[in-house]
This record gives C-alpha cells, structure tokens and sequence, in this order.
C-alpha cells in the first residue's frame, strides 16, 4: 500500500527506524511494526480498516504508555470492540479512557 508512509505508518522524514551506532532497527520501530501489523490482521475487515487506519496515522506519534494503552485494546474481541467503537455499547473499564476516546473519534470519522 502506498500512501506516502513507511511500513511502521510513520513518514520517513521524521523518525529514526535505524540506530546511527549499529544499523540496526530500534525496538521501538519494531514493536510499531509489530502493532501495526496486527492492527491490520484483526479478523474481520471492518475492525481491519477502523485499527489498521488509526495505526497507520497515528502510531508513530504515541507514547510508550498510549502504545500499552492501544494494545491492551487491541486484546478485546472484534465484535465486542467493535461494539465499544461504532455502536455505543459500553467500553471495559480497563481499558484506558484517552485511548478509547481517540479510536471512537476515529471511527465515527471514517464509518
């Protein structure tokens, strides 16, 4: 997919997928890769495209703490997400409400 983005959803002009020192990827690129794919292999198409476009546009700007945040999401089932992101249904307690508020938003612009 070519949308102007590299593999881990950030540009490549403003992150630094490769340790200057050894040449080799940081952990943090890839453990967005490890998150954005994922995001995008959830199980049924919808939830695809509503994690895997929010991973897309906004993983590489997260914090550690919002990426714990988004894959502690990612671990409730689609349907049930789904619910909690389209639907209104109410969302688990555990999970963090900053997170939860952005994906909703974000659903509700791309449904």
């Amino acid at each position: 997919m070519s949308n102007g983005q590299d593999n881990t959803g950030s540009s490549a002009s403003n992150d630094n997928r490769v340790d200057p020192e050894s040449g080799e990827e940081t952990e943090r690129v890839r453990r967005l890769k490890r998150i954005r794919f994922r995001s995008w292999h959830r199980g049924i198409k919808e939830m695809d495209i509503l994690m895997g476009g929010f991973a897309d546009k906004y993983l590489a700007e997260l914090t550690d703490e919002e990426l714990d945040a988004f894959e502690t999401v990612m671990t409730v089932p689609d349907q049930e997400l789904y619910a909690m992101l389209v639907r209104d249904a109410p969302h688990w307690p555990e999970l963090d409400e900053g997170m939860m508020a952005r994906l909703m938003a974000y659903s509700r612009r791309e449904s």
